[in-house]
């Protein structure tokens, strides 16, 4: 009986997901592209939007996240792509791995078409718009910063990385703001980066570094630095928050470095991840 009601319990949870976030469709690069979006009720005309960008074999699933109910908290459309597969035959975001160099999909272009679409058909803030994403997720925010800087008011990993390809292509001079979360005993996207390509994914720079990194190209000249409150006193890590300010046109560059975390979105355990995102990115809101 009890894992029954459990069993129940999670499919109305699902349920409402799906009433609340329908499956969308766009065509994109030659083919049909899905998404889901959610829309508050009543949210006004010039409302803001945060894309949602899953991991590496995940799905486009808004439970995973909480983001509906920040945005129904503060009002914002939010909005989760899908992306395809790869030669492994896993779902993913073409982020330039070695593995994925036959892979013909572009990513970029897709979420530029999408923020498009989304503005004009419902009428979303055509400045107001942010991007987060998980792990692979997350490196495509560094790549969407590089290559489209102007598409976005703010961006934020969680668990991303930034590979070292796209750091020496790096030559975008438009400041955009960052925020990174991120656990020290994250064995996916190493804390300590990987220089030598050992897990596969390919060369990529240390966290710390690749933040650094985005605070310089800011050119943020002050750094701040605090302890966050633990979100479970038993079983949570403290979080330490570095923050960048001074930045050119008010850009700060924050990270959030989870002592012990591991590869997570850390919902609902050391911080209100979705509460943390629109912190940052409410700063950006003109």
């Amino acid at each position: 009986m009890k894992y029954l009601l459990q069993t129940l319990l999670l499919l109305a949870v699902f349920t409402s997901y799906a009433r609340q976030t329908p499956d969308h469709t766009l065509r994109s690069g030659g083919i049909e592209r899905t998404y889901k979006l959610h829309l508050p009720e009543g949210l006004p005309d010039g409302a803001p939007l945060v894309v949602v960008l899953h991991g590496y074999g995940g799905q486009a699933r808004p439970e995973s996240y909480g983001m509906n109910e920040i945005a129904d908290r503060h009002g914002f459309a939010v909005c989760y792509p899908q992306g395809e597969k790869d030669g492994r035959g896993k779902t993913c975001w073409n982020a330039g791995y070695p593995f994925q160099a036959g892979m013909a999909i572009d990513d970029v272009q897709f979420i530029t078409e999408l923020v498009a679409h989304l503005q004009q058909k419902h009428r979303l803030s055509g400045h107001n718009v942010f991007c987060t994403g998980m792990s692979n997720g997350g490196e495509m925010c560094y790549q969407l910063a590089v290559q489209r800087p102007r598409l976005f008011a703010a961006v934020a990993p969680v668990s991303g990385l930034m590979l070292e390809w796209l750091y020496r292509a790096d030559d975008s001079t438009v400041p955009v703001p960052l925020f990174e979360i991120h656990g020290t005993a994250d064995k996916t996207s190493a804390w300590e980066g990987d220089p030598e390509n050992k897990g596969g994914w390919g060369s990529y720079l240390p966290v710390p570094l690749a933040v650094h990194h985005w605070a310089s190209k800011d050119r943020c000249n002050r750094i701040e630095c605090d302890t966050l409150p633990v979100g479970n006193p038993e079983t949570g890590h403290r979080v330490v928050a570095h923050r960048f300010t001074g930045g050119t046109d008010g850009c700060e560059v924050w990270l959030y470095e989870v002592i012990g975390g591991k590869h997570s979105w850390f919902f609902d355990r050391d911080i209100d991840t979705g509460e943390e995102l629109w912190k940052f990115f409410s700063k950006y809101i003109r």
